[in-house]
């Protein structure tokens, strides 16, 4: 198990990708521009460019024990983590045959997912779930073609946005998804203790 996990109260999604060695991104501090650029200097360089955002912080944290707060170590975490992440999660983007997104939400979320597969001239799949509006300007609302004109999409794909709040459509969608399979292994089960 990742040292990370030691570290923090987990909540169980973050703990079950840490037991099964999925990898979780926290962007925000490489979004867009620099992120971009940071990923391909990395690429240019022999010597990596290195920003240390965090010591000051760590520093804070030592010479004011309420700053220790489980809330603020995972500030300091996911500002660590976030200068690692553009290149993980770029590269996870550019060099799989095939890529999928599905966002809930928007924002820094989104863009940084969209931006990791314009890296790859766009993702194959793509659902959006959220209460973006597209009049306000926000990422959030933006729809599915604003993205195809990026390249963040591909062309050839069939994207669909759901205009609803994820915490609720999200499960309904991953239920709709499995219970088919679910409900053919529960058949099977029982005609097999049928048999016996």
């Amino acid at each position: 198990m990742p040292s990370g996990a030691r570290l923090l109260p987990l909540t169980v999604c973050v703990l079950r990708a840490c037991q099964n060695d999925i990898p979780v991104y926290c962007p925000a501090i490489t979004d867009g521009s620099i992120g971009d650029m940071i990923y391909f200097h990395s690429f240019k360089q022999e010597r990596q460019l290195v920003l240390d955002i965090v010591q000051g912080i760590v520093d804070r944290c030592r010479c004011q024990p309420a700053l220790a707060a489980p809330h603020f170590s995972l500030l300091s975490l996911s500002l660590s983590l976030s200068l690692a992440d553009i290149k993980g999660i770029n590269n996870q983007a550019v060099f799989a045959k095939k890529t999928g997104m599905i966002i809930l939400g928007g924002g820094v979320v989104k863009h940084h997912i969209c931006n990791a597969n314009l890296m790859r001239n766009g993702a194959d799949y793509s659902v959006f779930i959220n209460t973006g509006q597209e009049f306000d300007g926000s990422d959030s609302g933006a729809r599915p073609d604003e993205a195809i004109s990026w390249g963040k999409i591909k062309l050839t794909a069939q994207p669909v946005k759901v205009y609803a709040d994820a915490t609720i459509v999200f499960p309904l969608v991953v239920a709709g998804t499995f219970y088919p399979y679910w409900r053919e292994q529960q058949e099977q089960e029982q005609q097999q203790q049928q048999r016996e």
